[in-house]
């Protein structure tokens, strides 16, 4: 389950890379086919990637490769050569990418602006860096979450999820996603301006704004009455439920296996 101090250590990690990977800066036009990203979750250079699939409010098929994992770690060391994290596959435009930089500059490039995203050195150095400290604060008793592989059921379909990267309540989920090695879609949730901060019952009552301010987020409004993240949709069981700790109990249920 999340507990307080699991809440807490999330925020301070959210906090520690100044909350990158909250809002959408660029809308980009969703490509044709989804984007695939292999990674794991506690990996630094893994989240400057999905922080910058928010901020361009892209989609991505994440295909989870803790350590000791057998599901897709071979397959990414087949596609790209190299057992090496993040790797990103763009069948857009049949583009294969390793380093977390150089995925983010394509990103920017392809689907943001003509330009790209430029990062200076020290620029780099200070993100790697903050992005240490968030994957720091995943320790827990039993390790760093989102790091190692649990036996697991493996779906028969690719599972859903709605959130953005530095939301506190969506990380334990995508962590325990990337430890059985589920592949989901993710729906990038970022929030499309400042009326969207805070939480939703702080939000709603504070800024009185518009919940629906970017596409999925309007796509929650629509199907289920309110914007809230982590979102789950398990098409393998017909499932689609909103907060994290019912959501982490649930994935246990149905797809953990007892370890040995």
């Amino acid at each position: 389950m999340t507990t307080p101090a699991d809440l807490f250590a999330n925020l301070l990690g959210a906090t520690a890379r100044g909350w990158r990977g909250t809002l959408v800066q660029r809308a980009a036009e969703p490509p044709g086919q989804p984007l695939k990203l292999y990674e794991f979750e506690s990996c630094p250079y893994c989240r400057l990637v999905r922080e910058a699939l928010t901020e361009l409010d892209l989609d991505a098929l994440i295909l989870p490769c803790p350590k000791g994992g057998t599901r897709y770690r071979p397959e990414a060391e087949r596609v790209g050569g190299k057992a090496q994290f993040p790797l990103l596959v763009d069948d857009n435009t049949g583009t294969t990418l390793y380093e977390s930089a150089d995925i983010i500059g394509y990103l920017w490039r392809t689907y943001g602006d003509s330009d790209g995203r430029r990062v200076s050195g020290v620029g780099r150095a200070m993100a790697v860096a903050g992005a240490n400290l968030a994957s720091l604060a995943m320790l827990r008793a039993r390790g760093i979450t989102g790091l190692k592989a649990r036996p697991s059921i493996a779906p028969a379909e690719r599972l859903e999820l709605y959130s953005f990267e530095s939301s506190p309540y969506s990380k334990p989920v995508r962590a325990r996603l990337c430890e059985l090695e589920l592949p989901y879609l993710l729906h990038s949730t970022g929030k499309g301006g400042w009326k969207d901060m805070g939480p939703p019952l702080f939000r709603d009552r504070l800024f009185k704004g518009r919940p629906d301010t970017t596409r999925n987020r309007a796509w929650l409004m629509q199907h289920t009455g309110k914007v809230q993240v982590p979102y789950l949709i398990d098409p393998n069981t017909g499932v689609a439920m909103y907060e994290s700790a019912r959501i982490l109990e649930y994935l246990d249920r149905t797809y953990a296996l007892p370890v040995n």
